[in-house]
């Protein structure tokens, strides 16, 4: 089949996913200086992984949904590999060069084989979740080399759904499905916990990056509603669209990317509710995933940019907004040596580490997107995606 072209982006919507990029590192960054969350600043940046899913979920079913007649399955997951795979292999990458760096923060890598370091950095580079068995740091994280990437394990599992069950849905099952998984969403952040998967009621969504049951059951908790959703969102806007409203929005605001970025930021940054763990932060984080989340995508899908200015700047955040998210992460293994090493270290120094840490994470993201993820993805483009025309 011809190689497809891909459709208009949603600019203020990518502009929003930089913006969430921005502030999972400022989360990661203050995280170490609260432990525990209960008095932590942008003590909610870690839902910044549950509007991306949303993202994730409305970008696929506006990219996808209608060409599966000139696609095939394959096609598809080639497609997605393109985008994202790259950038998957240089994040291990840089985590596995900087990984005894990190040695003081995290003796156990001194002590693990060089084998079971050798078997993790090729189960990132195939995005094979490594189990607590092949711990190499100690919290027994899926891609012990690069944290983050137990999101992108999910956003792959994501997309198999899509293919083989999501897409063939229709809408109302689809529906019905949101709910469902709306459900699971109030399970964890009310203290339900239906299942007893969990030891104890946390009353948050935190968590996904371990395989074990009761990590595995908050990962798909947190992918299936903001990644149906996002679907669903996806699929009813067309249905709406008319010349006065292209679209198909029922949401739409003048100056849409700014307002919506201010209520990401407010979103993220709020303290944990009450001090700590308890319902009334559950209540918040319902709110924000349940019903914030999708109607900031909806207003960021119903307005448009209206200046120049504002364009540049969703597109830059938009481009960056992914390599940062899976490069960033190494350098905060870095910091939190730091801080563990200097805790009596003068404000000013941490102020400027950090500082230092922040702008870092954005000048590598950046380079990396320039030297090597837009180049190998347009050559994987021409040579794997793109087929010439047989009858020439």
């Amino acid at each position: 089949m011809a190689y497809l072209e891909s459709k208009p982006r949603y600019e203020i919507l990518d502009g929003l996913r930089g913006v969430a990029s921005m502030m999972v590192i400022l989360f990661h960054i203050f995280e170490i200086y609260c432990p525990h969350g209960e008095q932590q600043h942008i003590n909610h940046g870690y839902l910044a992984v549950d509007f991306f899913f949303l993202l994730s979920g409305f970008v696929v079913g506006y990219a996808y949904d209608d060409r599966w007649g000139k696609m095939t399955t394959w096609d598809f997951f080639k497609r997605r590999l393109v985008r994202l795979h790259p950038m998957v292999v240089m994040g291990t990458l840089i985590g596995g060069c900087m990984l005894f760096f990190t040695a003081g923060n995290f003796p156990m890598v001194l002590e693990v084989s060089g084998w079971r370091i050798i078997g993790c950095f090729f189960m990132a580079l195939f995005m094979l979740p490594c189990p607590p068995s092949m711990d190499i740091r100690g919290w027994g994280e899926t891609n012990p080399l690069n944290g983050p990437n137990w999101s992108l394990t999910f956003e792959y599992i994501a997309n198999i759904l899509y293919a083989f069950l999501f897409r063939h849905l229709p809408t109302w099952a689809l529906a019905v499905l949101v709910v469902v998984a709306g459900y699971f969403t109030l399970d964890l952040t009310l203290g339900i916990d239906l299942f007893n998967f969990l030891s104890a009621p946390h009353y948050h969504v935190k968590g996904g990056w371990s395989v074990t049951p009761d990590q595995m059951y908050i990962g798909f908790t947190r992918l299936l509603y903001p990644f149906l959703c996002g679907l669903l969102i996806s699929r009813l806007l067309p249905s709406r669209m008319t010349k006065d409203n292209p679209s198909g929005s029922p949401i739409s605001a003048r100056g849409g990317f700014w307002w919506a970025s201010l209520i990401l930021v407010v979103i993220f940054s709020v303290p944990c509710i009450t001090g700590g763990d308890g319902i009334a932060n559950g209540i918040y984080q319902a709110a924000a995933i349940l019903l914030v989340f999708p109607f900031v995508v909806l207003l960021g899908a119903g307005s448009s940019t209206t200046d120049p200015r504002s364009a540049k700047v969703c597109k830059f955040l938009g481009d960056i907004s992914y390599p940062i998210y899976i490069t960033h992460y190494p350098l905060m293994y870095m910091q939190m040596g730091f801080v563990k090493e200097h805790p009596d270290a003068p404000l000013w120094m941490h102020i400027a580490m950090n500082t230092g840490v922040f702008v870092m994470s954005i000048l590598l993201a950046y380079c990396v997107m320039k030297a090597y993820d837009e180049p190998v993805r347009e050559w994987l483009k021409r040579k794997w995606l793109i087929k010439k025309d047989s009858s020439k």
